[in-house]
């Protein structure tokens, strides 16, 4: 676990155990929780109360729902903030510490500091929520006052307790706490936030009669149910993608699995570069995506062990735009769309199909040329059998900065697992001035106007790793 997980998981314990401690002595439990039943037991059934809603809270954190960016959310929000409006924030407190409880935790499937750091995210936000609480109702006992002052809580508590999941989340997998929020919480948070007035519904009917409050654990269920749903489209979509991928990979079976890889590579490096979450989906969609151009191509030019004549490579140049208009008509995909087109871009302007050059070209393209660059160098092909290592493969990235590849995002993938451990040539590759680079590829570009667009130069030789037939 990274250090500054491991002082950040300490400081959230101890804030949210001195925390609980002076709020239960400044705020004591309000009778307005005692639960009737419990009153032979407890004398004013207080007690029984915040039990009756930690056991509530525990059923609706039983099952938690994980969400793309490894955020796990649950529907114990309603229960927390109604336990918050009926006993304060000391009973809010106490329900969010020992409620929270999940099977999981139970099983001895999470380390204990991952289970205490839970449920210290929860019992700040909850003590929070009802301190905020507390301050709106006390300026009115009106039921419209009532219900506003529990939405506004409820929203206190959503935002404190999904910055601090989100910050033990970035801190564990090195993302930016934005991705994490983004990318977890953008589709669901609407969602999350509506339980504050089904909450203070349920605090309402318990007055009335709690075994009433029971009636709203239907709801809770379908709202847990709708989270599960997004899920299970996403990763239906991604698998459907991946499928489609893992079909044109086949086609020959040097490739096999390299969409895939270079999806995962790509996201390696879209991590360090701290790309937020729907450049992240871009970039992993993307990835699996780049190819599926190839589709188009014959197999005699696809196969071919041989040098690619003019004609074939035309042929296999085109697979870029034919990928694009193949994914265009899907609308979900039209970020992906410049990542399939120009993921064959040189940073100098030589690449193809539209000869774009340094920071013209699209971020992620440029990013998804180097994944894919590398995973083509470190796997057998009809043309090269035998790969490089990874440090040849590093040492041709930083040869070819500047030229082929972003140096910028050649730097990033030098620090991703793919070749941390290997030998780096060192050297800092500064990105050349656009002019320069100009001047530079002047005349390919004069020679280039009487060809077709998507001619480039020859075939790949581990001096030109990034065109090799990926």
């Amino acid at each position: 676990m990274p250090k500054s997980l491991v002082l950040y998981v300490a400081g959230v314990v101890a804030a949210s155990a001195i925390a609980l401690v002076v709020t239960t002595l400044a705020f004591p439990v309000k009778p307005a929780i005692a639960l009737p039943v419990g009153a032979q037991i407890t004398g004013d059934g207080t007690l029984t109360g915040v039990i009756f809603w930690i056991l509530l809270t525990m059923l609706a954190s039983a099952v938690p729902v994980r969400l793309p960016n490894g955020s796990m959310i649950t529907v114990s929000t309603a229960p927390i903030v109604a336990s918050m409006t009926l006993g304060g924030p000391a009973a809010a407190g106490w329900v969010a510490a020992i409620g929270t409880t999940e099977l999981r935790e139970i099983r001895g499937q999470i380390p204990w500091y991952g289970t205490l750091s839970n449920h210290a995210g929860t019992v700040l936000p909850a003590i929070a929520g009802g301190l905020a609480l507390e301050a709106i109702r006390q300026s009115s006992p009106d039921l419209v006052v009532s219900l506003l002052s529990t939405v506004v809580a409820g929203a206190v508590f959503f935002v404190i307790n999904v910055l601090l999941a989100s910050t033990a989340v970035a801190l564990r997998t090195n993302q930016r706490i934005r991705t994490v929020v983004e990318g977890d919480l953008g589709e669901v948070a609407v969602g999350l936030l509506a339980l504050a007035p089904l909450a203070w519904a349920m605090a309402q009917m318990y007055l009335l009669a709690w075994w009433a409050s029971l009636l709203l654990v239907f709801p809770l269920y379908t709202t847990r149910l709708s989270y599960h749903r997004f899920v299970e489209m996403r990763d239906m979509f991604t698998q459907t993608i991946s499928s489609l991928a893992a079909a044109v990979d086949k086609r020959d079976p040097y490739t096999a699995n390299h969409s895939r890889r270079v999806s995962e590579i790509s996201m390696d490096i879209g991590r360090d570069l701290r790309l937020n979450a729907g450049e992240m989906e871009a970039l992993e969609w993307g990835g699996l995506l780049h190819d599926v151009g190839k589709i188009g191509v014959p197999d005699n030019v696809l196969l071919k062990q041989e040098r690619l004549t003019r004609e074939e490579r035309i042929m296999m140049n085109a697979h870029p735009v034919l990928g694009a208009e193949i994914i265009a008509p899907v609308t979900r995909l039209a970020p992906e769309l410049p990542i399939i087109r120009h993921h064959h871009e040189w940073y100098n302007g030589s690449g193809y199909p539209d000869r774009l050059m340094g920071e013209e070209i699209p971020l992620l393209a440029r990013i998804l040329h180097v994944a894919d660059a590398f995973e083509a160098m470190t796997a057998a092909r009809p043309y090269r059998m035998t790969p490089l290592s990874a440090e040849q493969a590093v040492a041709e990235l930083r040869k070819f900065a500047g030229i082929q590849f972003d140096p910028g995002v050649v730097d990033a993938f030098v620090r991703t697992k793919w070749a941390i451990d290997t030998a780096d040539p060192g050297r800092d590759v500064a990105a050349k001035p656009i002019p320069m680079i100009a001047q530079a590829v002047e005349s390919t570009r004069s020679m280039a106007a009487a060809q077709p667009a998507a001619v480039m130069p020859p075939a790949a030789t581990p001096a030109q790793p990034g065109e090799a037939q990926a």
